[in-house]
């Protein structure tokens, strides 16, 4: 007899579901926040009298920080508390918002900016390992969709409602208009989430080892961001690679020797954490890079106003955001393997319709709008799918340190992705636009490959019960 079979399905308490919109209110703002920076540059520019690559520091000094600091962020909410750490970046984040609402000057505001970072990367590991130890196996996927869809929907809407509050008002609001929502946040957290931790973690963090990763990795992104402007041939920019290159052997060697590491190497023994979280880094170089593509596309070569491609850029994420739930709990159900590979599929055959049916001449509704909506229903089963696919197996007390890896992973993905298609698409032409599509495609093809050739099949559960001998 199927014992799996007859078992009747968990379930979920009140308190885990409020305690999960908690999470994703967070990163609802944070992801909000980060997606109406784009619109507000120009803004911003005129304002403070900022140059060009004065603006390219604001998104670039928020990024640095921000992938420098997650491994350590992951580790210190294990370790102390996820609840703790959430709060402590969420107070951090708002004061950095609070902060970029009051910048008089385009070098105060960046100084903010990475005050920003720092809460960002506190909180963002933390907001989902803080309540997923309250969901069962059977129905992590559906609460790590509903995390990734309230994300995909602050992408959704970042561009159109930073235009509406920049046209109300002016930039400095999309930074103050977080600070009533987070105080909100705030007080639900304290209300509503239990403290959870890693009761087995020793302290104190290695004291060798956290500092070189979070130099190596910042060395390294600050190299990839420069390369945006100065080419990969720089030497300085080669310079800087190579350095953070270098120095992350020595966190990999140190973690196989530290009671206490930055980086939790037990994790890359589970093969679903291993596949997927390359796969990932795939994936993440072609994310962020298709959609800044189609925003140039849409204003450089359409010519279409900033809040015409806020609104047009918006149908895709919505589709991702209603969709990512559903696929999450269909991959509960069968299985991450299909699922996340006929998403990553879907992804990569948006761009290769784009790559082949733009022209110079603005198609939106015969075009963009059909790779765009397909886009959206590609990413609702990946982009919260191949984070449940990598925390599949991962036991509660890893949940952070889990989380920040991926992410870490995610933010470096996505640089080197922005750097490589702004070099492919320099001119803004046509040309350069399928070139840059073509890297999109190709990322997000290795992404369904790497999943399809290497993750396990079935469900979590039925490898959990068939490892400990149920039939």
């Amino acid at each position: 007899m199927n014992e799996t079979a007859d078992r009747p399905l968990p379930v979920v308490s009140r308190e885990a579901w409020l305690g999960l919109a908690v999470a994703t209110s967070a990163a609802f703002l944070v992801v909000i926040d980060v997606s109406v920076v784009n619109v507000a540059l120009p803004s911003i520019a005129a304002d403070l009298d900022a140059s060009t690559t004065d603006l390219s520091w604001v998104v670039s000094g928020y990024n640095i920080a921000l992938a420098s600091l997650l491994l350590l962020a992951g580790r210190l909410a294990d370790w102390q508390g996820r609840r703790r750490i959430f709060m402590l970046g969420l107070v951090g984040f708002l004061a950095g918002s609070a902060l970029c609402g009051l910048a008089d000057s385009v070098e105060f505001l960046i100084g903010a900016r990475v005050v920003q970072a720092v809460g960002g990367a506190l909180l963002t590991p933390a907001s989902l390992a803080m309540v997923l130890p309250q969901f069962p196996l059977e129905k992590r996927g559906v609460a790590i969709g509903l995390w990734g869809a309230m994300g995909a929907l602050g992408a959704a809407f970042g561009p159109s409602v930073g235009a509406l509050l920049i046209e109300a008002s002016d930039w400095r609001l999309i930074f103050l208009i977080n600070i009533p929502l987070g105080i909100i946040v705030i007080i639900a957290a304290s209300r509503l989430v239990a403290e959870t931790r890693d009761e087995t973690a020793q302290g104190p963090l290695d004291l060798i080892g956290v500092p070189i990763g979070v130099v190596g990795v910042a060395l390294m992104m600050w190299g990839i961001v420069r390369s945006e402007s100065l080419g990969w041939s720089d030497s300085s920019v080669l310079g800087l690679v190579v350095v953070g290159l270098v120095l992350l052997p020595v966190v990999v060697w140190r973690s196989a020797r530290h009671p206490a590491p930055l980086l939790d190497l037990s994790l890359f023994r589970g093969r679903p954490f291993s596949v997927a979280t390359g796969a990932f880094w795939f994936y993440s170089m072609g994310f962020t890079a298709g959609f800044l593509l189609n925003s140039f596309m849409l204003q450089r070569l359409w010519g279409m106003s900033v809040l015409e491609t806020g609104f047009a850029l918006t149908p895709g994420p919505i589709v991702g955001a209603l969709s990512s739930a559903p696929l999450g709990s269909l991959a509960d159900r069968i299985g991450h393997r299909w699922v996340v590979t006929g998403g990553a599929l879907l992804c990569s055959g948006s761009y290769v319709w784009l790559l082949t049916q733009s022209t110079a001449k603005q198609e939106f509704v015969a075009v963009f709008l059909p790779a765009n909506l397909v886009l959206g229903l590609g990413v609702g089963a990946t982009i919260a799918g191949l984070q449940s696919a990598a925390m599949s197996e991962i036991g509660p007390q890893q949940f952070a340190s889990a989380n920040a890896t991926i992410r870490t992973m995610q933010q470096v993905g996505y640089a080197i992705g922005i750097s490589v298609v702004l070099t492919l698409a320099a001119d803004l032409d046509l040309g350069g636009f399928r070139s840059g599509y073509l890297w999109v495609a190709v990322c997000y093809a290795l992404a369904a490959l790497v999943v399809a050739a290497g993750y396990p099949s079935g469900t979590a559960a039925s490898r959990t019960a068939t490892a400990a001998g149920v039939t």
